[in-house]
């Protein structure tokens, strides 16, 4: 977000003389210490910016420099275009319009054959990065949780999380937005503390006036992957599985089986072992489900087409789970 904050500084000062601190952090809606620092960032890296002080003073940029993207890489070119391909994206964080107007200002000013080349390539690439049998997420709260992010405000929640029985308000300093695999989640302090907080389950969201309080050396990659460690430590554990499978079924099981399992795990084919007890030819699988109670789940859903061989206690477990259920649904009868 820096970079194309720094870049829309370098064209706001090359179509105005001079401007402010105020006006630059007004339209690009941070605060004028944020401006202050971007111009030190610019003038370090060699852009031609001064800042002069005084009643008519402001952000100025040396008259005749240009921002020239004109010697861009063929595969600088090509990475730029294959990004803005993501439209869906941009179009959460509400940027959709605003990324296709820059790109075309991009666009514009490459040589011919460095264009022909990045739009052939962000035609030729889609993503998609919906899950499979999933729904898709509402986000609707993203763009204004963009919004307080890039302005460093404070925002105010109404935040459903998966323990509580019903969405509770909150207060809080938001640090970043990160997507993973699709689920897009806050980073944010409540009362000093870091958490993270699933967007889909933000029922409405309020930047207010105060500014946030955010640590001046905050990493927000290793934030992320702190929160993230503490969460995963909390999974319940998984479990290995062995089952033999009727034959016509085999690729039901494994395309229902998928989803539920270790993220780089598949499904896998297992050399058929000595216990058949009459179902000979039934190919047999192996597979690692992220929870257990996930593998019971798919697995006793199957009934008699799939059975269970390994573990054995699972054996046990899926057999206390069948007596339950029909004592559930034979009670009546």
């Amino acid at each position: 977000m820096r970079a194309d904050r720094l870049l829309q500084i370098i064209l706001l000062l090359q179509r105005h003389p001079r401007l402010s601190a105020r006006e630059l952090a007004e339209r690009l809606e941070v605060s004028t210490r944020t401006v202050m620092r971007d111009m030190e960032a610019l003038s370090a890296a060699g852009v031609p910016v001064y800042t002069e002080r005084g009643r008519n003073g402001g952000c100025v940029l040396l008259p005749g420099y240009r921002a020239d993207v004109s010697g861009l890489t063929p595969r600088e070119a090509q990475a730029l275009f294959a990004w803005s391909g993501r439209a869906s994206l941009s179009e959460e964080l509400g940027l959709r319009d605003a990324l296709q107007s820059a790109m075309g200002k991009l666009s514009a000013s490459l040589p011919v054959q460095l264009q022909d080349d990045a739009d052939a390539l962000s035609g030729a690439i889609l993503v998609d990065r919906r899950r499979w049998f999933a729904a898709a997420e509402e986000i609707e709260a993203l763009p204004v949780l963009r919004r307080a992010v890039v302005s460093r405000r404070r925002v105010r929640l109404r935040y459903a999380s998966a323990s509580a029985g019903r969405a509770q308000r909150r207060t809080v300093d938001p640090w970043g937005l990160v997507e993973q695999a699709g689920r897009w989640y806050l980073v944010a302090a409540h009362r000093g503390v870091a958490r993270m907080y699933r967007v889909s389950r933000v029922e409405a969201a309020e930047v207010l006036e105060q500014a946030a309080e955010r640590p001046a050396d905050l990493d927000l990659q290793a934030e992320w992957e702190r929160l993230r460690s503490g969460l995963e430590a909390m999974k319940p554990p998984g479990v290995d599985v062995v089952v033999r499978v009727r034959p016509e079924l085999v690729a039901v099981v494994r395309r229902i089986a998928s989803p539920m399992l270790e993220r780089g795990e598949g499904v896998r084919d297992v050399a058929a072992g000595g216990r058949q007890a009459g179902r000979e030819g039934w190919p047999q699988l192996g597979m690692r489900f992220r929870v257990r109670q996930a593998a019971c789940a798919v697995l006793l859903g199957f009934g008699a087409d799939v059975e269970v061989l390994e573990p054995v206690d699972l054996r046990g477990e899926l057999l206390g789970l069948a007596r339950a259920a029909v004592g559930t649904y034979g009670a009546g009868g």
